[in-house]
């Protein structure tokens, strides 16, 4: 079960890899600009790991690690790969080129913790979630051809930058094949070892899923952004961070309840999607007050998500 899971997180990283390059290559070689692939493509295609994993687990019955994918990945997102981001480089934005997707996200994230509420997060809702996030990719490409240059202009040709891939349209192709090819198997063994070492344990799925699993299929980010961070474009990490939990909310959860409902455990209901919310509230007035999140709030972002894990994990008092 462990060999499983460590053959899931490698598939898993690699794969998104291999899809984020193809897709922005064959979206270059088709003719759409920096600014609509970091808006568009390179969000949609780093939150496939997510994608593939929960849609996964749900049709294996496995509601907690699906809805736990997400929610952990979201909670990750912000306190990891921010934190760690910000440890490496403080991260600098400008407010006016992530005011709008801030608030997004935050209502996105809002949206689901209360759905989750609901106890099962059914099919009507998922469709509501996706026609929500279709109509803000919608909403978002108009804004940015309406401005020139629009403010987020300059964080999404970076974000084009740092997922450059072949420039043949046959090599990007083959890219975007393996990595869903290794998407898919990285899925399947991820979720198998993750719900073994459940069972084995004792843990519940819900904690696997928000820890193991949420960290597995985050790691593209990750490694996206420090590899940015140390290239001096830290404000990738932000866009990352961003446009993946905004995907992750209403398009991963939207297009797993289409396939099967969800069913929320009470925890998951009213203790982790808030924390989720309360970590991407926490970092707005950083992002679009001071337009900084420098070393000692980065340290503080981990020592919360190192906090939240150990809490997590540890077992229940007995009485």
């Amino acid at each position: 079960m462990y060999l499983s899971a460590v053959a899931g997180f490698v598939l898993l990283f690699g794969g998104g890899e291999l899809l984020v390059r193809g897709a922005v290559a064959v979206a270059k070689r088709f003719g759409l600009s920096s600014l609509l692939i970091g808006l568009t493509v390179v969000a949609a295609a780093t939150s496939a790991p997510e994608l593939v994993v929960s849609i996964r687990a749900a049709l294996d019955g496995s509601s907690a690690i699906a809805l736990g994918n997400v929610v952990g990945s979201n909670i990750f997102n912000v306190l990891g790969v921010l934190g760690i981001s910000a440890l490496i480089a403080p991260i600098i934005v400008k407010p006016a080129e992530i005011r709008r997707d801030t608030w997004f996200m935050i209502g996105a994230l809002g949206a689901l913790a209360a759905a989750a509420l609901l106890g099962v997060i059914g099919r009507p809702v998922g469709a509501a979630l996706l026609l929500a996030l279709v109509a803000y990719v919608v909403y978002s490409y108009r804004t940015e051809l309406a401005e020139e240059p629009p403010p987020s202009a300059e964080l999404h040709v970076h974000e084009g930058e740092e997922f450059a891939g072949p420039e043949k349209l046959w090599i990007g192709l083959a890219y975007l094949a393996a990595g869903l090819a290794a998407l898919v198997i990285g899925s399947n063994l991820l979720v198998g070892g993750a719900t073994a070492i459940a069972r084995t344990f004792g843990v519940p799925e819900a904690v696997i899923g928000l820890t193991l699993v949420a960290v597995g299929t985050s790691l593209p980010e990750l490694a996206t952004s420090i590899m940015a961070a140390f290239r001096g474009h830290s404000d990738v990490a932000v866009g990352n961070v961003l446009g993946s939990n905004l995907f992750n909310a209403l398009g991963i959860i939207g297009a797993t309840a289409l396939v099967k409902p969800i069913e929320v455990a009470a925890r998951m209901a009213h203790v982790d999607v808030w924390v989720m919310l309360g970590a991407s509230l926490v970092a707005v007035p950083l992002l679009i007050g001071r337009g900084r999140i420098g070393r000692i709030a980065g340290a503080l972002f981990v020592g919360a998500y190192v906090v939240y894990t150990v809490l997590l994990l540890a077992p229940p008092a007995a009485g």
